[in-house]
């Protein structure tokens, strides 16, 4: 018999929290950079701008000391550890931290065989570890299980608990990328060298540049123990069945309102932000998104690097921290079914290291010239035409597959919203004039005693999947379990490959003008879109002017080896053919892996919850139910005789025709069952923390 609906729980108060100013004052000092690690580098006879760059690691005698200065560090705040953190491949959705590590203890013992304390440059460095059994397309065998790990040194080291953690790349004995990181790191020096090149060509030579991001973290928060009471969300992090709750998301009441103190959220919420703030990281955004028990976080921008290890860790603290409050973190892209799912969207620039943002006309106008802002763009553009597979291809994680276009999420067609103010100048540029200024209008909000407002005079797009926001784009069809470093790495390529065009026709004796021109009216009128992309006639438009659409994400995947792709990735020196049909393979196999254990559950959920709860019942259904479990049952069978694509397509039919039909059988059964024979919680029990908490009677606010 189900449990009672309501929970009594007591929240944690704000007094059980640190202060605001304590958070301030502690913000940072579990991170190895700035202020925090200047005195412990002084005493080595350096300066905390000594981890700026890589110089540091390319000189035994100097790693000594940056080690012996973070040895001082994490002892004094009670550290025994350390560990390479990396990133392996096919880790989205089910692996803890979505990272891959082993933790020493970093000591030794001396001639009296007296354990002290004990880290080397060497340490911090380099690492070897066993290579063989992360997910690597091949790239890597038992006999040849050899990895080796190097310290990422654009990223901090950072401290949780006991272990200080050094952000990391792993490849193989070979040189192969076997993680996430080493391509993005290879496309951050891609889009720096072509970056570089070309902006020297239009008048500005800069010292360097690179890819700043902001990553909106979008999650739901449902109470633990109805979570641990569903085998689905427990091994897949989403509902494969459960009946629409009377009440869902159509009041939009859920959606930025205020936080309650009568439930354990917003004490979590804040518990993840000062844990954050310790690590030096800035979330400083967080709020209700639409759907019930829907949250979100958000932080200010960084360096690509530095935010996708951020992240990472941030999707970590909040998984931790909600089991710790009573709840459950489901970070998984469509946990609820008839509800809006979640999305991790990718706000991205190009910044120089002397403070330029290339996607903000005012600034880069001032540092190179009326020519930069719309060659620049015009690259952009081309790129995304391009290459708007391969940008599909980045976000074709599982949970995806019922999120893109279902009006929550942009489409799987990748076009761009400039604005009509924007694409008007561009276009008025190609012909040799135009002036671009970003418009404002005034907005009256018809009361005396409140001034007039200065807005944008352009409204914002959400339903286009690469929307110009001024100064960023925004990838909003990015995935909220995603590790986006592939995304990035895509984003940083492609642009890279559209500098260096650019690049290579001025150097051959074109104007600026003359080759932002030609860009601009080759591809603005086919990939920019300013209108509704959630429309299906749009979309139909869309699809008959070639722009890429790609509604499979096994298909998408299979882009990755395209020899156009394999091509622009070789030519970048981001990803050689092996490395992108290796990282095809780990794609395809996550996915099958992941229909696999979901078709597993369903099998499962229907033999020990709903088919008896039928039955009980005497419900019309428990003849479906039967017949679905022999459906089933081939269906698995079938997948796990084949392999690769044909098997991806098998787990695609089986997850989003067989599975959803059978899941209709079910939530049917659901609606008709007595609430006493109904073995499973319901979307009731899960999604309504505000109406379904029971306050403790010794709780006073």
């Amino acid at each position: 018999m189900r449990a009672a609906l309501a929970k009594t729980v007591k929240p944690v108060l704000r007094s059980n929290v640190r202060s605001v100013s304590g958070l301030l004052e502690g913000y940072g000092d579990h991170v190895f950079k700035g202020a925090t690690a200047e005195p412990y580098l002084a005493k080595q006879g350096l300066s905390a701008a000594t981890l700026s760059n890589a110089e540091w690691t390319k000189d035994a005698a100097m790693a000594d000391k940056v080690a012996a200065a973070v040895l001082e560090w994490a002892t004094e705040n009670d550290a025994t550890t350390f560990t390479h953190a990396f990133q392996p491949q096919g880790a989205s959705g089910v692996r803890h931290g979505l990272v891959g590590m082993v933790q020493n203890a970093f000591f030794k013992f001396d001639g009296d065989g007296v354990p002290v304390w004990d880290l080397k440059g060497k340490d911090l460095i380099q690492g070897e570890t066993d290579g063989s059994s992360y997910p690597s397309g091949g790239l890597r065998g038992t006999h040849c299980a050899g990895g080796y790990v190097q310290v990422d040194s654009s990223s901090p080291i950072y401290l949780r608990g006991d272990t200080i953690f050094i952000p990391s790349c792993l490849v193989s004995f070979y040189g192969d990328a076997l993680d996430e990181k080493t391509p993005l790191l290879r496309s951050v020096d891609a889009l720096n060298r072509e970056g570089t090149r070309l902006l020297k060509l239009l008048g500005y030579d800069t010292p360097g540049l690179g890819s700043n991001i902001g990553l909106e973290q979008e999650l739901f928060l449902v109470p633990r123990d109805k979570y641990t009471e569903r085998q689905d969300l427990m091994l897949t992090g989403r509902t494969i069945m459960g009946a629409d709750a009377p009440r869902g998301q159509e009041m939009c009441d859920h959606y930025m309102a205020a936080p309650s103190h009568a439930t354990a959220a917003l004490a979590c919420m804040q518990e993840i932000q000062a844990q954050c703030f310790r690590l030096g990281i800035p979330l400083r955004t967080r709020h209700r998104e639409v759907a019930p028990n829907q949250y979100e976080f958000a932080p200010l921008f960084g360096t690509a690097t530095t935010q996708i290890d951020q992240n990472l860790v941030v999707m970590q603290i909040i998984e931790e921290t909600a089991a710790q409050y009573g709840l459950a973190a489901l970070q998984q892209e469509k946990p609820f079914n008839n509800i809006n799912g979640s999305g991790k969207h990718n706000n991205w620039s190009i910044g120089t290291h002397d403070g330029v943002n290339l996607l903000n006309i005012g600034q880069i106008t001032k540092a190179a010239g009326d020519d930069a802002f719309p060659t620049i763009m015009a690259a952009i553009v081309s790129a995304i035409d391009k290459h708007g597979d391969l940008m599909r291809m980045s976000i074709s994680s599982p949970g995806n597959d019922f999120r893109l276009g279902a009006c929550e999420a942009p489409p799987a067609i990748v076009s761009t919203y400039l604005g009509d103010d924007m694409t008007d100048y561009l276009q008025s540029y190609a012909k040799g004039g135009g002036k671009y200024e970003p418009a404002s209008k005034e907005l009256d909000m018809g009361v005396d005693g409140m001034r007039k407002m200065e807005i944008p005079a352009q409204d914002r797009n959400r339903t286009s999947p690469f929307p110009y926001g001024g100064h960023r784009f925004e990838f909003r069809a990015v995935g909220s379990a995603q590790n986006v470093s592939l995304v990035n790495v895509v984003l940083n390529t492609i642009t890279a490959a559209a500098f260096k065009e650019v690049a290579d026709r001025i150097e051959g004796g074109e104007t600026a003008q003359a080759v932002a021109a030609d860009l601009i009216n080759t591809h603005v009128p086919k990939v920019v879109f300013n209108g509704d992309n959630y429309d299906e006639a749009n979309q139909e438009m869309l699809t008959k002017r070639g722009v890429w659409r790609i509604d499979s994400g096994v298909d998408a995947i299979c882009r990755f080896s395209d020899p156009k792709n394999t091509a622009l990735f070789e030519s970048m020196g981001v990803l050689k053919a092996n490395e992108c049909a290796a990282r095809q393979e780990v794609l395809l196999d996550h996915y099958v892996g992941t229909v696999d254990i979901e078709a597993k559950c369903m099998v499962d959920m229907i033999n020990k919850h709903v088919l008896p709860s039928a039955k009980a019942a005497e419900l019309p259904q428990v003849a479906a139910l039967e017949a679905a479990l022999a459906t089933l049952g081939k269906g698995i069978e079938a997948i796990h005789a084949s392999a690769g694509k044909p098997q991806a397509d098998l787990a695609r039919v089986l997850r989003l025709e067989t599975m959803i039909d059978i899941r209709e059988v079910c939530d049917a059964a659901e609606g008709l069952c007595p609430a006493d024979l109904w073995t499973l919680p319901t979307y009731t029990d899960l999604l309504f923390l505000d109406q379904t908490t029971n306050v403790d009677k010794n709780y006073f606010p």
